[in-house]
Order: C-alpha cells, then structure tokens, then sequence
C-alpha cells in the first residue's frame, strides 16, 4: 500500500505565512571561506538528468532527504542558514554509504546556535550558510540527539561548554549533565564552497542537496503549492533554504525542487518548486556546498555479531545520578480494549512463512525507520511510552509510503501536552493510541519535543497552540517572538490498534505491517549496554521502560536477537539501537508489545 503525503498541504489552510512572519535569517558572511581539495563537477548540461529528486533517488526509488523542520518552534528563531546547511549535509552523508541502507542523519542545528560565531553568525538573529560549513570543518557536528533545537542561540547568552555539545539528564535528580565525548560521534566536512548560476548548481546537485538564498515575498510566504514564478524581481536575499533536485512540468516550466524550513504544513508538505533559469526570487545567485568527511562513511554504524556472553556490567552509579529509565507504567491494554477490525498478522503467517532474518532498517536496500530520539533532553522526562508509540507510527507510515520522502515524524510532545497517555512522569501505550484513534497527532514541525509537561501553561489547559504553533518577532522581542496557533494541521490517526506478545506473533506483527512498541524491564545492566547481543532473564521483573522493534536477526553462531531502537541518544548502545536475545524473554520483551495502524483520516 503506499500514498502520497504531498496532498496534505492543502489542509493546511490556516497556515498562511503572511500571518506569521518568516525570513530574514540569512546575514551574508563577513569573512567567508572555502575549503577546495578536488576538482569542482564539470559536465556538459545536455549529459546531466533531465530530472532530480533526492526523495526518490536512482532506479531503487530510496530517499536519501532528510526531515523537513520548522525554524520557528518554541520561539522565534532566524536560524534558517543552518538548517539550509545541515539538512542538506546530512543527505550528503547519506549519500556518501552508496548502496548501504542507513538510517536518518539528523544533524544539530542547536548546536551551530550555540557555538557557531564564524564570519559574524548570530545565533538567531541570523547567519550565512558558508559559516556553518566552516564551523563544521573545525570543530565537526553532533546528531540531533546529543543536543536538541531549542530555538535559542549565543545570541541569548547560550553558552558552548560541552554540556552545550552533548547533553543527557538524570531521573529524579534533573541533574544533566555533559556526554563524554569519547562516547558519541561528531561528522566532519572534507571541503566546501560557493557555487551559483543554472548550470554549476545543476552540476553541484549531482554529488548531493546544496543550500542556497532566497528573497521572501509575501507569496512566498502563502505558497501551497505548484511552481513558484515570483512577478516582482525582488532579489534581497535574506532567507536560506536547501535544494534537493530540479525537474520540468508538463507544460516545459523548468523548476528547482527545495526544502524550506517553516513546517511541513508550509507548501509541498514542507517542500516547494520554483521557477529555474531565471534568477527567480535571487535563488541562482548565492549557494554553498559541503562534500562529508570521508571516515563519516565508515564509521556510522557500530554493530557486531559476536554475542555477549552475560549482561554487560554497570558502572558504579553517583549517589546523586537515578537510572535512565521508569517512564513505563504498564502497557495500558489491562483495562484499555484494543481496536481491532483486520485479521491479525499471526492468524495468517506461520513461522514457517517468515524469513530467518528480517529488518527494516533494510529490506531490499532500503530503509524504512525513522530518526532516533533521545527522550531526556533538554530535561529529563519519562516519555518512553510515547517515544515507542511515536517511532513504530511513524515508521508505518514511511513504509506505507514505499519508503520515499517527506519523511513523516510524529510528535511525541503533544501526546505529552494533552495527557494523551501520559506525562513526563510516566505512561501507557495503550492510551497513546486511543487518544490518537480519538484525536490524531501532527508531526514534530507543529510541536517540537520539549521534554516537558507545558498542557498547564501560562496557567490554562492545553489548546490548539499544544498542537501546532508557528513564533514570529513581535513589538518587543525578536527573538522568541510571539507564537499563535496553525490552523487545520495535516493530522494523522490510527485505525486499529492493539497488543501482542510471544515470539512468532511479534515476528508476523513485524513483517507484515512494520515495527512494534514493547515494554521491557529496564536496569542498570541495560543502560550500560553498548553493543552486542544482550542476554539478561527477568521472567519476574517489572517492565519499566518503552521500546520499539524492528526487526530479528541471527548471529553467526546461531542465536536469536531482536532489533530494537530506544530512546536515549545516538551515543547509547549500536548508534541508538540494541540487540537482544530472543526467545527466553530477555528483559521481558516478549511479555507485552503493543501496535497501531496509521491512518491520513479518523476512523471510528
């Protein structure tokens, strides 16, 4: 089954930019620079691809672009130079794998606010796409999940310590505290530089996305959708955005094909086509490109075969440092009905009728999963249970979209806003997904993960701004601004959902309609985990903790595992993710698994 997402931008009739102010986070460099190593692509227009769409790349349709973002949520922030830059880097590091199937490389663009000074960049009152490609170069760039984007910058008095790199908080305490940075992983830039006109950005787009400058007009601003022909010759650039391909309409209309960074309710589904070969709003005049550090491709995934021969041993805990975990107060499906109007998957797939080894991360060279999280910064919170719900949905989703772009990535903080299964101190499953059966959820451009209880904030319940909100400057601040509500957001459901334990009912739930959420008994022992085939039996034990699976595998010397990702960073565990014994209900995992079916509309 597969649809297409592009249509949703039509709902979004309320979310007319000319209400909400967008722009100006472009500030031309005062010193820019370029890194040049190797010859830049020549090769004669009529030899290139007619066409070019990083979302549905080569003769495998895989998508290599990754999520669509909003720059204005929680505060206003003009920040739009470094999500043009690391958007179109972390494709580029995607690319770079070839034929490997990887997961999402979701860059921190909190972290280029924090530290990034280079040529005169000021946090979120602006900077130039060429300076963030120097900072990287010099000081390299963690993923999204050692810092979060806050919208705030040193432009506020954020500070760069390395807390301000790479941060993760404690249970109980809400100490946080720095990640060595011995544990996680920054990417690098081989070289960088400018590139504009037709041409020499057509050639450049051949080895990955660039960022380029635009002027914002008002029609910019309420563009929904088709190629955008700007009729005023504006120019003044002040806006960057990234370019992910080009193509010609039906009618001859040459276009490029870009990714803002106002929400996936602006535009195409967060996308737009703009007229090429034209200079059109200023577009062919100013972009920058980054070629990702070579050793970036060889040391993105660390996993192994060799299984470990007992539970990994914990380091002595701080007397003031609580676990990670206890987010997970029981699946919910005790006292909660499951919603189930389909046969379920093991009443049709036998054991015999599933392979030995399945994954969605890769199935046929293309993976499927969505990014990673890490449910404990900026703040600790105990949001496993919407983690879990919110991964395994949104990964449906992609692959009921044949695995091509927009990537859709649910927001857990709403969930959180509305106590739609839970809080920060805890929740069930089951109740996540009644409540997005009952309400739906948007993805994380309407509202960003905060790690926080804010339904009460500025002491009234939850409203429409808990669910979607754009920031603009106002009267007196720039920056945060003021934030208002987006109307009628694309909302997603689900149209069953339910429970499943055992071994080969989780296998066949897996297969055939994509990863699965289950509570497992989180200790010490697991939160020192950081690779291997993790064995630990706790038939008894209370499950205390949410995780999502996607998949099964078999070692070399023949034992079972399952894949799961969790939700405490990049720099936990194989690159967020885990294995684990099957079979002897390591942990309790296969004691209680919960599902849900995505669906674009409600259904009763």
């Amino acid at each position: 089954m597969k649809f297409s997402l592009f249509t949703l931008s039509a709902m979004a009739t309320g979310a007319s930019a000319g209400k909400y102010f967008h722009g100006h986070g472009y500030k031309q460099s005062t010193e820019p620079r370029e890194v040049i190593k190797t010859s830049l692509p020549k090769t004669s227009a009529g030899d290139l691809p007619k066409e070019l769409d990083y979302r549905s790349f080569g003769e495998s349709g895989r998508s290599y672009a990754s999520a669509v973002r909003n720059q204005h949520i929680p505060n206003y922030c003009g920040g739009c130079y470094i999500f043009a830059a690391t958007s179109a880097l972390a494709d580029r590091i995607r690319l770079a794998r070839g034929d490997r199937p990887s997961q999402q490389v979701d860059l921190s663009p909190q972290v280029m606010l924090n530290c990034d000074t280079v040529g005169g960049d000021d946090g979120c009152h602006g900077g130039d796409p060429i300076n963030v490609y120097s900072y990287i170069h010099d000081n390299g760039i963690p993923e999204e999940t050692c810092q979060l984007y806050s919208a705030t910058g040193h432009d506020v008095g954020n500070t760069c310590d390395a807390i301000d790199v790479c941060m993760d908080c404690a249970h109980g305490t809400g100490i946080c505290s720095a990640v060595d940075e011995s544990k996680y992983y920054t990417y690098g830039v081989e070289e960088f530089g400018l590139v504009n006109g037709t041409d020499a950005m057509m050639q450049e787009l051949q080895r990955g996305p660039i960022a380029c400058t635009v002027a914002v007009t008002e029609d910019f601003e309420d563009y929904t959708g088709g190629i955008f022909d700007d009729t005023t010759g504006t120019t003044e650039m002040d806006h960057s955005i990234s370019l992910i391909g080009y193509g010609t309409d039906e009618d001859g209309t040459d276009y490029w094909l870009g990714r803002n960074s106002w929400g996936e309710y602006w535009g195409e589904s967060g996308f737009f086509k703009i007229v090429r070969g034209t200079n059109n709003l200023g577009i062919e005049a100013n972009c920058q490109w980054a070629v990702p550090s070579k050793e970036d491709n060889e040391s993105w995934q660390n996993t192994g075969d060799k299984p470990l021969e007992k539970a990994v041993e914990a380091e002595p805990r701080d007397a003031d440092r609580l676990p990670l975990y206890g987010g997970l107060k029981s699946s919910g499906y005790e006292t909660i009905p499951e919603h189930v109007t389909s046969p379920l998957p093991h009443t049709y797939l036998t054991a015999d009728d599933l392979p030995a080894a399945f994954d969605w991360r890769n199935v046929n060279g293309t993976n499927f999963v969505t990014w990673d999280k890490n449910q404990h910064i900026p703040q600790y919170c105990g949001s496993c249970w919407a983690q879990g719900v919110t991964s395994a949905l949104s990964d449906r989703l992609n692959i009921m979209n044949g695995g091509q772009g927009p990537v859709v990535n649910l927001s857990p903080q709403v969930l959180i806003n509305f106590n739609g299964g839970g809080t920060c101190e805890g929740g069930m499953p089951a109740s996540a997904y009644r409540y997005i059966q009952q309400n739906g959820i948007p993805d994380q451009t309407c509202q960003v993960y905060q790690a926080a209880d804010l339904g009460g904030r500025k002491g009234r319940s939850c409203d429409e701004l808990c669910i979607c909100e754009t920031c603009s400057p106002n009267a007196t601040s720039f920056s945060p601004g003021s934030c208002v509500a987006v109307e009628d957001p694309p909302l997603y459901y689900v149209s069953e959902h339910g429970s499943v334990k055992g071994a080969d009912n989780m296998k066949a739930e897996i297969f055939a309609r994509g990863p699965i959420g289950c509570g497992i008994a989180a200790d010490d022992a697991f939160e020192a985990y950081t690779g291997g085939i993790f064995e630990e039996e706790k038939r008894f034990a209370m499950v205390n903790h949410e995780i999502s699976i996607a998949g099964w595998g078999v070692s070399d010397d023949g034992v079972e595992y399952w894949i799961g990702r969790n939700s405490w960073g990049t720099w936990w565990g194989e690159n967020g993710w885990f294995r684990i014994k099957m079979h002897e209900n390591n942990l309790n995992v296969e004691s209680g698994c919960d599902w849900g079916v995505p669906s674009l509309t409600k259904v009763e």
